[in-house]
């Protein structure tokens, strides 16, 4: 970059506010699915991050977001020359060093296969900072040995670019973004697992909790009648009828 900028890079936002312990506890017990329709039911419809696959089956994690937005490279502003030494002033480096215990990483990166957001060195650095995953609407270079550390991630793909080697640039953290087709805020909540991720507005989380431990605790007692033998048009969902044995069912079982 050059000594005086065209822009002044990186572009921070304010540290989003925590979220409750008990919160992400309840919230932890909760599958992305069920997350989603849950959030469809209270009228907010495009929360499912399209795109971002798990690199490593049977993983899950839930997390207050922190984000990473990358944007078009333009020569007289941001480029990736000297990428060793221009990268660490970026906002990748700098949301790295933001994060808190906990955090989930969500990341701007459009999709793109020549941008190798996340490698070996800085997944590690960021898992060693307390972060519990990574959501990249992007990929990731260093495959082999970002699976090694273990650190649940959701990616499009893997690349040997680094991050600014062709047509992005790291540009703003703790800012909004658009991952996989959804709006992310900073402080937001994220569900992922195999079935993807999830953003849960703040502000929603707890309505969500509660109507998705109401709606698993009846899928336990319809999927057990319907391996006992119960029609599918009985047991799901519950008519009025199977209903009322829900309730006598789940009454035995919290007495």
């Amino acid at each position: 970059m050059e000594d005086h900028p065209v822009w002044d890079l990186p572009v921070r936002g304010a540290t989003p506010g925590t979220a409750a312990p008990e919160l992400l506890r309840e919230l932890s017990g909760i599958s992305s699915a069920t997350a989603c329709a849950k959030l469809h039911a209270q009228g907010i419809r495009r929360t499912f991050v399209s795109g971002p696959r798990p690199l490593t089956a049977g993983q899950a994690v839930v997390g207050r977001v922190r984000t990473l937005q990358f944007m078009p490279q333009r020569e007289d502003v941001a480029s990736g020359l000297g990428h060793e030494y221009v990268e660490r002033h970026t906002a990748l480096w700098a949301v790295l060093e933001a994060v808190e215990p906990g955090d989930v990483l969500m990341v701007q990166a459009y999709g793109s296969t020549h941008t190798g957001c996340f490698g070996d060195m800085l997944v590690r650095y960021f898992q060693r900072k307390g972060g519990a995953g990574i959501v990249v609407d992007g990929c990731v270079r260093d495959l082999p040995r970002v699976r090694q550390t273990g650190l649940p991630i959701w990616s499009t793909g893997a690349t040997p670019h680094y991050a600014s080697q062709a047509e992005l640039f790291p540009w703003a953290y703790d800012v909004p973004i658009a991952c996989g087709g959804v709006l992310v805020l900073p402080g937001d909540l994220v569900v992922a697992d195999d079935d993807g991720a999830v953003v849960v507005p703040r502000r929603r989380a707890e309505a969500v909790v509660a109507a998705a431990r109401e709606h698993e605790e009846w899928e336990r007692f319809s999927r057990a009648r319907i391996e006992e033998g119960g029609a599918l048009a009985d047991y799901y969902p519950l008519t009025a009828e199977t209903r009322a044995e829900y309730e006598r069912w789940r009454d035995r079982n919290s007495a």
